[in-house]
């Protein structure tokens, strides 16, 4: 796999998109009649679709610039469209700009009718994670696979799902547990700070992206101006709407292939509402790698892009990637998602989880080679 260039340098597009080698900027008219924006890359092979966050500013090219080249050269053909209210998606009608649930997730559905996606590999990111899971549970006969990242999977936990969460300030793997996002004000300044927030590693933050980012969200905000509609990520859903996106007793019950990789440096969403969606979903397969923030695919994108790889070719991940991801040892690892060691899995210790001083220790004191195979 090709090394992934972590510095910026890349000049901005006549449209203002970063010009990363390897992607390609395209445009496709939706059944509804907008035109819909997305970044690809590569022309053969099984389609992948991946879903941006959902932090004023957000695109495909922002959240995926890492994954799609590499998920490219890997043999797939990989589609990060701009979602509603996001990058360069339409904004000349008041529908265009909705932000709820509904809308998203019709959105996912229409674009992939519009490109012939019959079948495809899902990935998705915070607000992204959201709609893919609310996408599997309405449209499960589309997906050969979901590859979540560090958001929630809809009412599946009590405790975990947007509006009721564990927040930044009772995280103790939490490295900022005072951390609040900054209001963002249109300017470059603050959007930095707000992509400080998210992303772990800071040499990832490039200058370029923040600037691509600044114009879009304005951009955005100048379309729902227009059209008297305010920026609420997912907005409220009607109670009767919701029963239709609710996950409870619905995801869990899913064959389809899932993994869902939840950063243990989280600053935003606590890795402590990662632990607990875990326990609600026992056929996801959780990791929970170290030295990663809100926005794992750019902090570690080698780890993140290596995981994506394997698991869309063979549904499984190979047990040294499996290792520098941080497979869950929460409870028993699923043999189906994650190749056995020759010596088999390692036991379960959930105890290693309780802090981060603890999980330092214990992942110190394995010896990965002679107890984990």
């Amino acid at each position: 796999m090709t090394q992934t260039k972590l510095t910026g340098g890349y000049a901005l597009t006549d449209e203002g998109i970063i010009d990363v080698p390897g992607l390609a900027s395209r445009w496709v008219r939706l059944e509804d009649g907008r035109r819909a924006h997305y970044i690809t890359a590569g022309d053969k092979g099984p389609a992948v679709v991946l879903l941006h966050g959902s932090i004023e500013g957000s695109s495909g090219t922002a959240g995926w610039r890492f994954m799609a080249p590499a998920l490219a050269a890997a043999g797939f053909r990989v589609y990060c469209p701009d979602r509603p209210g996001y990058g360069l998606a339409d904004t000349s009608r008041k529908e265009y700009v909705a932000h709820d649930l509904k809308a998203q997730v019709d959105f996912v559905r229409m674009f992939a009718d519009a490109l012939c996606l019959d079948k495809f590999h899902l990935g998705g990111n915070s607000g992204g994670c959201i709609i893919s899971a609310a996408f599997a549970v309405t449209h499960p006969e589309r997906l050969l696979s979901v590859y979540l990242i560090a958001g929630f999977i809809g009412d599946i936990s009590e405790r975990s799902h947007i509006g009721k969460f564990i927040p930044p300030k009772e995280g103790k793997f939490n490295p900022t547990p005072n951390y609040v996002p900054e209001p963002w004000d249109g300017t470059e300044k603050v959007m930095e700070s707000l992509m400080m927030g998210i992303i772990y590693k800071k040499e990832a933050v490039w200058p370029e992206v923040v600037k691509m980012r600044t114009n879009a969200g304005n951009k955005q905000r100048e379309g729902r101006k227009l059209h008297g509609v305010e920026y609420n990520p997912f907005g409220v859903t009607d109670p009767n709407m919701a029963q239709i996106f609710s996950t409870k007793g619905r995801l869990d019950k899913l064959t389809i292939p899932m993994i869902y990789l939840y950063g243990v440096a989280d600053v935003l969403i606590p890795v402590e509402n990662g632990f607990l969606q875990e326990d609600s979903a026992p056929n996801i397969q959780f990791f929970y790698p170290t030295r990663t923030g809100h926005q794992g695919q750019t902090d570690r994108p080698e780890t993140f892009n290596k995981v994506a790889v394997e698991f869309f070719s063979k549904g499984k991940v190979s047990w040294p990637t499996a290792v520098q991801a941080g497979v869950s040892l929460r409870r028993p690892i699923d043999p189906k998602l994650v190749e056995a060691p020759p010596k088999g899995f390692p036991k379960s210790n959930p105890g290693m989880y309780s802090d981060a001083q603890s999980l330092d220790r214990s992942l110190k004191e394995m010896d990965l080679e002679s107890s984990w195979g």
